[in-house]
């Protein structure tokens, strides 16, 4: 089964804690501390196998979530790093970051990788706190959490070319005939529903990859009919074939349907009408599509496109058209990727010194917030008075008294910092 959007969760592990521990030897009744670092999270990883070819695994599982780092033990012992959690998907996935609505990756080559999300560091141990004031520290640090976010993949088939056209123009029939490609084909709309694919060989290592792209309709480019599903895969290919009904036999001018896909391709996408364009007028092995022609010859011509009469029923023209084919994609460039936005990746990974904060009072609260010091209350323990009189000592060290002096803070005044409560106190 082929599914090309998905929407998943991914989290990194929670690192590992710090321990409180000290050196217990015979004969070394005052041993110091000896607590050990946790091991950070392990992270997310999503990497291309070109073995894959949709995004159906996703359907069963949706959340992903690396190994927890270990907790630190004693003897200066340091947790293991938790491991890596590696998601294979398949060529030409874009990954999108649902809370911005950004891309952030776009996975097109063998191995291409991302860290979507990153695991948390893990929590220092007490012998990280030792200082010729502090001899025998007992407090050590949490791990942090790992980051976690929801993305939405969303698989654009890679393809040197793409079969576009409204449904019925003959795009599986014309596939099958010119590649080892089984699509199924039918006398009623709408057969193909997602994209195949063919290998079209021309000679001895010579050979080009098409898409059949399920057929569109007038207002695709706005998502009717599964529009968006089915363009999107569009966006890869090197040359556009035109499949056009010349033979106007479902009801429909071969020249407005020509018009109208076209209409289709710039409002989903104005770069797409810059591509190549070949225009296979299709079953030319019928009466109507030959008294069709010359109409559809101009109107294409007058927007610079080449047409071919083929009849893909009988085979008709379709050696001139594979052969036109192959020349455009050794010439054309590789589509640009996706337009990704990495900052979105990147934000909450700068670690933002304890120094940067700023204070605001409401009412009769002061109010100090700071992403550094909101990480390092999140990692102490403030029931252990030792782990307190250190953030107090913190405190001083980055000027967020003498700071709060300036502001007006009088002894008993209630400050919050990072989303805690602490009562100020002016003794030294």
């Amino acid at each position: 089964m082929f599914l090309d959007a998905a929407r998943i969760f991914a989290k990194g592990g929670d690192g590992g804690n710090g321990v409180v521990s000290f050196r217990r030897e015979k004969y070394v009744p005052m041993g110091g501390p000896d607590g050990g670092d946790g091991g950070r999270g392990g992270d997310v990883i999503l990497q291309v196998d070109p073995g894959l070819r949709t995004l159906i695994d996703f359907r069963y599982r949706t959340h992903y979530r690396a190994e927890n780092g270990q907790h630190g033990q004693g003897g200066n012992r340091h947790g293991r790093r938790g491991r890596d959690l590696v998601i294979k998907v398949p060529p030409g996935t874009a990954v999108k970051d649902e809370a911005t609505g950004e891309y952030i990756a776009d996975l097109v080559d063998p191995d291409d990788a991302v860290v979507v999300a990153r695991g948390g560091r893990g929590g220092r141990g007490n012998a990280r706190f030792k200082s010729p004031t502090r001899q025998a520290p007992r407090f050590a640090e949490k791990g942090e959490p790992g980051e976690g976010r929801w993305l939405v993949l969303e698989l654009r088939v890679i393809a040197d070319a793409g079969l576009v056209g409204f449904p019925n123009a003959g795009k599986s029939t014309l596939l099958s005939r010119i590649s080892a490609a089984r699509p199924k084909i039918a006398s009623y709309p709408f057969t193909t529903l997602e994209p195949h694919l063919g290998v079209v060989s021309v000679g001895e290592g010579q050979s080009f990859v098409v898409a059949d792209i399920p057929g569109l309709i007038e207002g695709a480019h706005a998502g009717v009919g599964l529009g968006h599903d089915f363009l999107r895969h569009i966006e890869r290919t090197r040359v556009i074939i035109h499949v056009v009904d010349a033979s106007g036999l479902e009801g429909r001018d071969p020249v407005d349907d020509f018009h109208t896909i076209n209409e289709e391709l710039r409002l989903y996408q104005p770069e797409l009408l810059e591509r190549p364009q070949l225009v296979a007028a299709n079953k030319m092995d019928l009466a109507e599509a030959r008294d069709n022609l010359p109409r559809l010859q101009e109107a294409a011509e007058e927007l610079g496109y080449r047409v071919f009469p083929v009849s893909a029923a009988s085979g008709e023209g379709l050696d001139a058209l594979v052969y036109a084919v192959w020349e455009l994609v050794q010439q054309a460039p590789r589509p640009e990727p996706v337009r990704v936005n990495p900052e979105v990746l990147t934000a909450g990974r700068r670690r933002a010194p304890l120094s940067e904060y700023t204070i605001r009072r409401e009412n009769d609260v002061f109010v100090v917030e700071g992403e550094g010091l909101s990480r390092l209350l999140a990692r102490l323990d403030l029931d252990n008075d030792e782990a307190v009189r250190f953030l107090q000592k913190v405190f001083t060290d980055i000027g967020l008294h003498d700071a709060l002096r300036r502001e007006g803070v009088q002894d008993g005044d209630v400050v919050h910092v990072a989303g805690f409560e602490f009562e100020f106190s002016d003794e030294d």
